[in-house]
């Protein structure tokens, strides 16, 4: 882990820590040299099945309740497609 940032200082490069906190380092801020927080990457979770949980319970992702039915076709009588052309001439 490295020095603890003093406040003022986590303020002026907020940028760079959250640069290191995106590579994976935890970085500690201190006020009067005591620490007083600890930024922290989140844990992402890797395989699909979890992500799609996680991505659910942040409310990102709203699941159907059902499956939808059988699509239907529009025509009804063979050779739809053929009159429709014809018609456009």
């Amino acid at each position: 882990m490295s020095r603890p940032y003093p406040v003022h200082e986590a303020k002026a490069k907020l940028s760079a820590i959250l640069r290191r906190v995106k590579r994976g380092l935890s970085v500690t801020i201190s006020e009067r040299g005591r620490i007083i927080a600890r930024v922290v990457p989140i844990e992402r979770p890797r395989d699909l099945p979890s992500r799609l949980r996680q991505m659910e319970t942040d409310g990102v992702l709203v699941r159907r309740p059902r499956r939808p039915g059988v699509i239907r076709p529009l025509a009804r009588r063979r050779g739809g497609l053929r009159r429709f052309l014809e018609s456009r001439g």
